[in-house]
């Protein structure tokens, strides 16, 4: 390797061989290959998110419905299916507590936790979670176990 065959690394320069704005003579003088008058002629031009160039904008013409309540609390739901499937797995023994659902993955730290109905719980289990369904807390306690609330 000889200083006089040093190139850069591919696709590490994307210069433009001819630089804009020095003279008519190099052929991209006078404008600068930004046309003529208008707001993308002039410097310091940055286009606004979702600007259609004056007409209605998408998110305006569509219509809005519904409502979003800014105080929903959303939970993520642990069905008794799943609690009884860790527990034959012999991953949950008789305590199922917020700290081991975060380790196992079924839920992350900053989440509230909800215990859902879906499925049976055969085994004597202590959950504790943040909110139960009507039907989880029965079948937990049908099961011999206990449903502890956050």
């Amino acid at each position: 390797m000889e200083l006089n065959n040093l190139r850069p690394a591919k696709g590490s320069v994307h210069s433009n061989s001819k630089r804009l704005g020095r003279g008519e003579g190099t052929g991209k003088g006078g404008t600068s290959t930004r046309g003529h008058k208008g707001a993308k002629s002039r410097s310091g031009y940055s286009k606004k998110i979702g600007f259609e160039g004056g007409q209605m904008p998408l998110q305006r013409r569509v219509p809005k419905f519904g409502f979003n309540n800014i105080s929903r609390k959303e939970y993520q739901g642990i069905n008794l299916d799943t609690i009884q499937r860790l527990v034959d797995e012999s991953k949950v023994n008789d305590t199922l507590d917020f700290e081991t659902i975060v380790e196992l993955g079924l839920a992350n730290k900053n989440e509230l936790v909800k215990i859902l109905g879906r499925g049976e719980l055969t085994t004597k289990v202590k959950v504790t979670a943040h909110k139960f369904s009507s039907t989880a807390k029965k079948a937990i306690e049908a099961a011999g176990g206990e449903a502890v609330t956050l």
